[in-house]
């Protein structure tokens, strides 16, 4: 974990992702999928794949080593989280992102609402998770979230 932390906080200095507590990030471990550099094993990738209900799962922490950057990395990395989702019978993947144009190229759109019924909405605004806030659209994290755009990939 402190190899994400490492090419998390960069992205997290510039305000293009949301920072975690470094335990949030441990206790998310299984969610993670890395990718390292074949000559060293340098972590130079990461993202998370969180499910949040039956059919629903959000794309976390995608973040690439600037070392790496136009090399397709994060597009590797971002395969592989739709690949889990897919095998664990996910139909939507979620995502919160300044980087439209790059979850475009894997078929996500842009999306206004939030799109599940007024049950699993009930059901979500029990969660704790500040993710599934942020999907909700809720008030209290708005200010976190401003000028990103939600983006929704049916699988």
């Amino acid at each position: 974990m402190p190899e994400v932390r490492r090419l998390v906080d960069p992205y997290v200095s510039e305000g293009i992702l949301l920072d975690k507590a470094t335990v949030t990030l441990y206790e998310d471990i299984q969610e993670f999928w890395v990718a390292e550099r074949d000559e060293d094993a340098r972590v130079v990738g990461c993202g998370a794949l969180h499910v949040m209900w039956e059919d629903l799962a959000e794309v976390r922490t995608l973040a690439t080593d600037p070392v790496v950057k136009g090399t397709g990395i994060g597009h590797q990395v971002l395969g592989k989280l739709l690949q889990t989702a897919r095998w664990l019978g996910v139909r939507k993947v979620f995502c919160l992102t300044f980087e439209v144009d790059f979850f475009s190229k894997h078929g996500f759109v842009e999306i206004g609402e939030t799109p599940v019924d007024g049950d699993v909405y009930s059901e979500l605004l029990r969660s704790y998770d500040e993710g599934v806030a942020e999907f909700l659209g809720l008030e209290r994290v708005k200010p976190n979230t401003l000028g990103n755009s939600r983006m929704l990939l049916h699988l």
